[in-house]
């Protein structure tokens, strides 16, 4: 992979380490690309943390590759058919090498949970270093950006 790539995987990295969420994470080390700026990365990005607002369902590193497959390939015309098909197929390819990865897409399984929290468990958790220690979230952020990387990198990105 190219070093400019591996710069973006290790930017995610960063990203999480610094507090950001797993979707803000991966989202802003590749929004650029798209003219989107930093802070608009990650404020659109925000709400997928935890899973989702952290109700724990998809992952949000996941969800970076939904966001960042429809800024690379979403269809602008709500017409087009093949454009919104081939932005889904994207979507497919980069969830599935995800899951083949990492064993889940979800984010409680990933976390060992017996599954979704209920409606009202919104309070972030404190990054310590016991939650750095224990949560499997920065390997799942390294994985989903080194995903969106090896997809551009097919694409001839430089």
């Amino acid at each position: 992979m190219s070093e400019q790539l591996e710069q973006r995987v290790a930017r995610a990295v960063d990203n999480f380490m610094q507090g950001y969420g797993c979707c803000q994470s991966v989202v802003a080390a590749f929004a650029d690309i798209y003219g989107l700026d930093d802070v608009m990365a990650k404020r659109v990005s925000a709400g997928f943390g935890g899973g989702v607002g952290r109700l724990r369902m998809m992952c949000g590193a996941v969800s970076a590759l939904v966001i960042l497959a429809g800024l690379d390939r979403g269809q602008t015309e709500g017409s087009d058919r093949q454009g919104k098909s081939a932005c889904y197929k994207v979507v497919q390819e980069l969830l599935a090498q995800s899951k083949e990865h990492n064993g889940s897409l979800i984010c409680a399984e990933l976390l060992g949970l017996k599954g979704p929290v209920a409606m009202g468990n919104y309070e972030a958790s404190e990054r310590t270093k016991e939650y750095y220690k224990k949560r499997p979230c920065a390997a799942k952020v390294e994985s989903a950006a080194r995903i969106f990387a090896q997809y551009l990198e097919r694409k001839n990105y430089r």
